[in-house]
């Protein structure tokens, strides 16, 4: 006797029988059979990937490769499409002022490109100028055609740094910023509404364009424009583009810019969906970045960088002494890009997300320029009225926001060999500039406890907890708490809970990409409380070990 429920078997032959895929229609049915035959692991994957549907959300979709409505696959990215055209329409407003041109890229991810040219076919057929990228192109290089080739809208495929067995689906409007609330629900509805008829109800033409080379050379021009003239370009550097997209962009760039070209991770420099060398294709994971750090102390670096897979992102790691080669958090490395923009006299808002280091807004406010807080995702920090210069935590910088309403991870990387080069022709370092920093504002050091989980619900039942029964001290000093589920002044409501002592704040959420619950912590030594550098920072660090273990306590997960 079968193991599989009826509506369970059903609903697999009514998707096969839709599926343009062979691949995933001979997935489905290896499944089916398996569970027919009693396989529980595979009746468990069955169950999963045809129960529910990946929900289409701010950050579009991201999901797992495979067979079924739970999954990514050309049956949930046509119908993507199709709602998304449906959705444009609508927007007659939207359209007049900024026409039907919509730009489609893809990474060099499985599935990629066929997710891409389904895009394209799709809204061609509903009467929109698709356009394709001619091959695999970074994520920046899509938000800044957006604004470049004058698009209503624009669509990029990639999982980012997500494992290899994940794709995704981004989803940007006319301003080149990813969208946010109402947009995803207005546009998550009219995907319901095509996934309520068979695929074949949705009409497909090949009439879309192709951009490549244009598009590329425009980027690269803007991208080196970036330096000065007359700014110093000698250095080393090591370079990584982690198996991803970046690495041929990143080396035009440079050579542009007139810096040198660096030494590339050689296992690392072509773009390969299965990412051989890492466990996880993010360069903040643990061993990602290992052949980069000693490829830079081989070659005697000045600096090492590394993109993620999609080049929106971007790691650096620098040689400090007494202690050798280190990756700088995202905190370190924005608030050395932010502090450097105010030093060049780049007037605006400097921006950070909620989770992000609080010591951005003190360096602003000591040049006189304003700060703001978002709420977590380029999708909010891209968005904030005269941005001079955001950043998150998550290693995602905007250093150029009039051309790039996103993160980007190859402009960032240009500001950082412009700020080496600056250093190194002064005879100074990073290391020795973030020691400038702590001097001159106080030391402040950021951190993270992360929980990855197999069960979403524990993530639930851990914010919960929290909820109900939050810590009123943190190491020692009370602590305010605040839940963000109610918004919080301009911030809309977000899951998060934020705890502030004097010295210390923490802020827990869950992750919007991964499964996992994270606390990102903070400890502070004011300088009326400084005992000097080395000290400060050992007390600091102190803080931060305590305050991983009190809220790994608090949350109830090991």
């Amino acid at each position: 006797m079968s193991t599989v429920p009826p509506t369970l078997r059903e609903a697999v032959e009514a998707w096969s029988a839709q599926d343009p895929d062979p691949q995933t229609r001979a997935e489905a049915e290896r499944l089916l059979q398996s569970a027919e035959s009693g396989d529980a692991q595979a009746l468990a994957e069955l169950t999963e990937s045809f129960t529910g549907r990946l929900a289409f959300g701010t950050a579009g979709l991201r999901g797992r490769l495979g067979p079924g409505p739970n999954r990514m696959n050309r049956v949930v990215v046509t119908q993507a499409a199709a709602g998304l055209a449906a959705y444009l329409r609508d927007q007659v407003a939207l359209r007049d002022a900024h026409g039907t041109k919509v730009l489609v890229g893809y990474d060099a991810r499985h599935g990629s490109e066929r997710f891409a040219r389904d895009t394209g076919e799709v809204l061609a057929a509903a009467g929109f100028e698709a356009v394709v990228t001619a091959g695999p192109v970074p994520t920046p290089v899509v938000a800044f055609g957006i604004l470049h080739l004058g698009c209503v809208a624009g669509v990029v495929v990639t999982a980012s740094h997500n494992p290899r067995e994940d794709n995704g689906y981004k989803v940007y409007l006319a301003d080149g910023s990813q969208i946010v609330p109402p947009a995803d629900a207005e546009i998550a509805a009219r995907i319901d509404d095509v996934a309520r008829h068979p695929l074949g109800h949705v009409r497909r033409s090949d009439a879309y364009a192709r951009v490549g080379a244009p598009l590329l050379d425009a980027y690269a021009a803007r991208a080196a424009s970036l330096v000065d003239a007359d700014a110093p370009r000698a250095l080393r550097w090591a370079y990584t583009p982690l198996h991803g997209v970046g690495g041929g962009l990143v080396l035009d760039v440079v050579a542009r810019a007139g810096f040198g070209a660096p030494s590339v991770v050689a296992e690392q420099a072509e773009p390969d969906p299965d990412f051989p060398t890492v466990a996880f294709p993010n360069p903040e994971e643990p061993g990602a970045i290992d052949l980069a750090l000693a490829l830079g102390e081989r070659v005697d670096a000045d600096v090492v960088v590394a993109n993620d897979p999609d080049a929106d992102r971007c790691a650096v790691a620098a040689s400090f002494p007494g202690s050798g080669w280190r990756m700088l958090t995202g905190d370190e490395l924005g608030v050395l890009l932010g502090e450097d923009a105010l030093r060049r006299g780049t007037t605006g808002t400097y921006a950070c997300s909620v989770v992000s280091s609080t010591q951005l807004a003190t360096v602003a406010a000591a040049y006189g320029q304003p700060s703001a807080t978002t709420l977590t995702g380029f999708k909010w920090i891209g968005r904030v009225p005269g941005l001079a210069f955001g950043y998150e935590e998550a290693i995602g910088y905007c250093v150029d926001p009039a051309a790039v309403h996103d993160k980007d991870g190859m402009t960032a990387l240009v500001r950082v060999l412009a700020l080496t080069s600056a250093l190194k022709a002064a005879g100074s370092t990073l290391a020795e500039r973030l020691d400038e920093i702590a001097t001159t504002y106080g030391v402040v050091l950021t951190g993270q406890l992360s929980v990855r989980v197999e069960d979403l619900d524990q993530i639930t039942q851990a914010m919960a907890r929290l909820r109900a029964r939050p810590p009123a001290t943190l190491v020692g000093e009370p602590v305010a708490v605040t839940d963000l589920s109610g918004g919080l002044g301009d911030l809309p409501p977000t899951d998060a809970v934020r705890l502030e002592g004097a010295t210390v704040r923490v802020v827990v959420r869950p992750s919007g990409t991964e499964p996992k619950l994270k606390a990102y912590l903070e400890a502070r030594v004011p300088l009326d409380q400084t005992r000097g550098l080395e000290d400060d920072r050992r007390r600091a660090s102190g803080t931060l070990t305590r305050l991983r273990q009190e809220m790994s306590a608090a949350l109830g997960l090991g």
